[in-house]
């Protein structure tokens, strides 16, 4: 029998808790204020990330809860919607075609993991699909794929991928180097923004219910792209509050090496250092093709392929000028085409759920 009180033991996991959190958005703001004042690309957010991430690795209680991160996401969600009205029609004609290729190029990190390391083909598949990695996660615990190994994986990935992609499209010409949290898109009335946070939090709440992936950006995204669309709110959030947003994004990225231990991440860095190369790899292939055949933006097609998380690669495509909507379609639809081809793939060639080790 325990001598603490079960009270006294939950209120002091609960400052554990708080403490942690006022940690981890101050260390995220301070990084993300460095890589801005350094004039960085994609500075809040890759500052934020980088920051945290560090802190995760050496030890600190690093973490965001829920709410935290669902209003980061919905914030998000709605900036991102206010770009709508005047990026919307631009390359629509273009996403079949480049959609499928998109999901050809799935299978290349996936075919690797399976060849090279021996993955089975639900944990490759999965590890190959760049998604909502909570999504992934839930999907790769249902189907009794390898969870640690493919959260090795997508972490890996989206943290090179949010530290380094910005930097290669500013040093290259291909995106502008100054952050879009200094240019001003125009702020919404506080009557319009109180109906943008009801609608936003209102489409989301369906589109969790629908058990939609990313629900909290892509529900927010969608209401506030809506409202813009049609012009029945015009201007969008703040600028400080679009810092939050992107400062907030980048801290939940960096937090998902808190939940990996380090012999975990020793054991997998091989197979994540692996396949992402040759993600990068096939999608520079496929890049090429699309921009050599279609009238889409190099830059946007390159953050489209970019083999990362949904939430990372749009708050990129946010800071970057890159189009969100182009950006959030092949995301989307890459996660939507693994998520229905897996329960096939798993009955084909998976092993059964009792065989497989946690």
């Amino acid at each position: 029998m325990s001598l603490i009180p079960t009270s006294f033991s939950a209120a002091v996991a609960d400052r554990a808790k708080i403490l942690g959190t006022i940690e981890t958005i101050v260390i995220g703001a301070a990084g993300g204020l460095l890589f801005l004042w350094l004039n960085l690309p994609g500075g809040l957010i890759s500052g934020a990330m980088a920051a945290v991430g560090i802190a995760a690795l050496a030890g600190r209680p690093v973490t965001m809860p829920p709410i935290l991160t669902q209003t980061v996401l919905v914030l998000l969600g709605i900036t991102l919607g206010s770009l709508v009205s005047r990026q919307l029609i631009q390359h629509m004609s273009a996403y079949p075609l480049t959609i499928g290729l998109l999901a050809l190029a799935t299978f290349g990190s996936s075919f690797y993991l399976q060849r090279v390391h021996g993955w089975d083909q639900t944990s490759a598949l999965l590890a190959g699909s760049p998604g909502a990695l909570s999504q992934i996660t839930m999907l790769a615990a249902e189907k009794g794929a390898d969870v640690a190994a493919i959260a090795v994986v997508q972490t890996m990935r989206v943290i090179i991928l949010t530290a380094t992609l910005p930097l290669l499209l500013a040093f290259t010409g291909i995106a502008p180097s100054a952050p879009m949290e200094l240019i001003s898109l125009g702020v919404a009335s506080p009557l319009e923004l109180a109906v943008l946070a009801a609608a936003a939090i209102a489409v989301a709440l369906l589109l969790r219910l629908a058990k939609f992936p990313a629900s909290w950006m892509f529900g927010a995204m969608i209401a506030s792209a809506v409202l813009h669309g049609t012009s029945l709110i015009e201007g969008g959030l703040p600028p400080w509050m679009r810092g939050v947003a992107l400062v907030g994004i980048g801290a939940v990225i960096g937090t998902r090496f808190a939940r990996i231990s380090k012999s975990t991440l020793l054991s997998h860095i091989n197979a994540g250092l692996g396949s992402f190369a040759v993600a990068i790899v096939i999608s520079a292939i496929f890049v090429t093709v699309i921009v050599l055949s279609t009238p889409v933006r190099f830059a946007d097609v390159v953050v489209a392929f970019a083999p990362g998380a949904m939430d990372a690669m749009l708050a990129l495509a946010l800071t970057l000028h890159i189009d969100p909507i182009f950006v959030g379609a092949h995301h989307l639809s890459r996660f939507v085409f693994v998520s229905i081809t897996t329960p096939g793939i798993v009955h084909l060639f998976g092993r059964p759920q009792e065989d497989v080790d946690d």
